[in-house]
Parts: C-alpha cells; sequence; structure tokens
C-alpha cells in the first residue's frame, strides 16, 4: 500500500515508518521538522519504498496514498507550549487538511489523539466513553482540546461525508528516539540519571501514569488502522500504572546511577491518575501490550547514552 505518515520523523512517526516500510509497503513521510529530526528517519532514506517530504500540514497538499496516519503535531508541554496558537493550528488546520486530502482519494485516515483529551479524570481507569476534564483556557488546553476538536473532525467528517476514519488516543509511550529535552517524565529522569544529576519529582511523586513501549503501541496503530468498521475512539496504551516515584526509582536502577531526588511544586492541570482502559482494544483488536516497564527502559536508556554528553 502507498502509505502517508504526519509527523513522520518523530518519535513515533519515525519507528512507524520504519515499520510500515519492513512490511513492503511504500511510506511518505510528511515532517515540518519542528520537533521531528532528520536523523530519525535518516536509515530509511536510500530505501526505493521511502519518501521525505518537507511539508506542515497546516497547509493543503495533493497526494495519491491508500492510507494515511495522522500524527503531526507537537506532543510534550515544552514543544506544544511554546507556541500555543501553532499547536491548535496544528491539531485542527492538519486534521481538516488531512480529511480533505482522505476525502478526495477515499483514503483511510487514522488520527492519533491522546489521553489528555481525558484532562484531569475523574474516572478511574479511563474508558473510552468518559467526557474528560479538561480546562478550555488551562496552559495545556492548546494540545488537549486541540486534539479534541481533530476527534470531533474526524467525527463528523465520518457523518457528513462517510470518511473511513479510525481515532487512536494514545496513552504515555517510550522508547528510542525520544527528544532528550521534550520535558516528557521519562526523558527527564533518564538524562537526570546519566548525569548523575537529582531527578525532578512534582508534588510527592506520587501522581500515577501508565507507561507502553512504543513497539506495543506501533502494533496497536497498525490493526487499529486495518480493522474493519472501527470510528468510535480506541484507547492504546499500557494499563500497567505506576507511581512517578516508582518509575524515577526504576530509571535510577536501570541507569546504575547514583542520582537523589529533589521537589518541585506540581504543574497546573498536571493529571493525578492516568490509566487507559483497554477492554475495547483488546476485544476489537485483539491487543495486548507485551514489554514490561523494566525491559522497556534498557532498550531506551541504551539510546539515550548514545546521545546525552554526561
Amino acid at each position: 500500500m502507498r502509505i502517508l505518515v504526519t509527523g513522520g520523523a518523530g518519535f513515533i512517526g519515525s519507528h512507524l515508518c520504519e515499520r510500515l516500510v519492513s512490511e513492503g509497503n511504500e511510506v511518505l513521510c510528511l515532517d515540518n521538522f519542528f520537533t521531528g529530526r532528520r536523523e530519525n528517519i535518516f536509515h530509511l532514506l536510500d530505501n526505493p519504498r521511502f519518501e521525505l517530504l518537507r511539508h506542515d500540514v497546516t497547509e493543503p497538499i495533493l497526494l495519491e496514498v491508500d492510507q494515511i496516519y495522522n500524527l503531526a503535531c507537537p506532543a510534550s508541554p515544552v514543544h506544544y507550549q511554546y507556541n500555543p496558537v501553532k499547536t491548535v493550528k496544528t491539531s485542527v488546520m492538519g486534521a481538516i487538511n488531512m480529511l480533505g486530502l482522505a476525502k478526495r482519494v477515499r483514503a483511510r485516515i487514522l488520527q492519533a489523539s491522546t489521553s489528555e483529551v481525558y484532562g484531569d479524570p475523574l474516572v478511574h481507569p479511563q474508558t473510552e466513553d468518559y467526557w474528560g476534564n479538561v480546562n478550555p483556557i488551562g496552559l495545556r488546553s492548546c494540545y488537549d482540546e486541540g486534539k479534541r476538536l481533530a476527534e470531533t473532525l474526524m467525527t463528523d467528517y465520518h457523518r457528513q461525508n462517510k470518511v473511513d476514519i479510525r481515532i487512536a488516543r494514545i496513552f504515555n509511550t517510550y522508547g528510542p528516539r525520544m527528544l532528550e529535552n521534550d520535558g516528557r517524565v521519562v526523558s527527564n529522569f533518564i538524562v537526570q540519571a546519566l548525569r548523575g544529576q537529582p531527578l525532578t519529582l512534582y508534588g510527592e511523586g506520587q501522581q500515577t501514569r501508565s507507561f507502553c513501549y512504543v513497539d506495543d503501541l506501533l502494533e496497536g496503530l497498525i490493526r487499529l488502522m486495518n480493522t474493519e468498521n472501527q470510528h468510535d475512539p480506541v484507547n492504546l496504551g499500557n494499563p500497567g500504572e505506576f507511581t512517578i516515584r516508582q518509575l524515577a526509582e526504576e530509571v535510577i536502577k536501570t541507569c546504575e546511577s547514583k542520582s537523589s531526588f529533589t521537589y518541585m511544586p506540581l504543574p497546573a492541570d498536571d493529571p493525578r491518575q492516568r490509566k487507559p482502559d483497554i477492554t475495547r482494544a483488546q476485544t476489537v483488536l485483539g491487543w495486548n501490550p507485551t514489554i514490561p516497564l523494566r525491559e522497556g527502559l534498557k532498550k531506551t536508556v541504551e539510546d539515550f547514552k548514545t546521545r546525552v554528553s554526561v
């Protein structure tokens, strides 16, 4: 198949391009390199089935494709708060442009949504029918509300124009090629531990998150894309729940570091609990994450060691 991956030079996008090429597909990788990096897809550039396009999804584009994975959007607070208006435009205009393309060429389109649509949840674990608890004017709302609106657009294009849509609500994902400076908890901890610096915990570090290794996520995304008649959102994440302090201790162990902890006040609108209910993914896709946190962290730390100056 001929497949378009927007945000294809990013952390998740580059792994997805690699996997789709290895399965014999022709892959068009589209990226504006705001957070994507050429190094992530450098090894694919000589492959005749891979093509790189430097383009911003906020601008329309004409291509002939069978499937579209719409992953383009900065996904960490450091990057999406840097230019919040651009973040909203990427989610909203990007979705409109990609849906227009899907409608025109009759391609199936998958929207990379996020667990952030649940905000600071009042329901635990989060099921797909929970509407969320999002602050529409908070510091994170450019991302949270942008993704919520992208889901609205997807659903309305499906209802009004019969566009064949898929919506993946992605929970915390980690693995090789994460940016060192993206402000996400896994990358922050690994960089601090490798440098022997104290690991920064916000509050008491008792907030919980669920961490899904990137290979598990890809399996879920590809299964969702290729499952017929699944137009409702599907949670993709690892239901194993850890406190941030537990994660920090695991990272220190994996990095064989002597780092201690330092404490900071909780950031605004930071969710206290986050854990996916993946019943729908298990039932509809036959999908379950298989890589435990300890094993995934080992692979991630090995990658960081090659990039982080100690």
